[in-house]
């Protein structure tokens, strides 16, 4: 069976529409990023920008500013269905794995 589009999030995306929850540009996208991980994750722009494109593709994300080079988004109504169905994922995930070990 062919997995779906985006059915779940790398860690780097996940991170990056959470951060969307408010307005910010690609610099202070990865520096919000690598402050709330304490520096475990520093997207390249390469991999930020990789990211962006298919999120905005998707109408995850949309664009609010364009400033000379500078662009500006924020996370969409379907970007947040999307946030939070990964973040139930992860619980669940989660969850499972402690009733698993407490049971060994």
């Amino acid at each position: 069976m062919p997995k779906r589009k985006l059915e779940t999030l790398t860690e780097q995306m996940y991170f990056v529409l959470l951060v969307l929850k408010k307005e910010l540009c690609g610099v202070e996208i990865t520096d919000t990023i690598a402050k709330i991980t304490n520096n475990r994750i520093q997207l390249g722009p390469g991999t930020l920008y990789a990211i962006l494109a298919q999120f905005e593709e998707e109408g995850i994300i949309r664009q609010t500013k364009i400033e000379g080079r500078k662009r500006s988004y924020i996370i969409t109504n379907i970007g947040d269905e999307l946030l939070n169905s990964e973040l139930e994922r992860l619980h669940k995930m989660i969850f499972e794995t402690e009733n698993y070990l407490s049971e060994q």
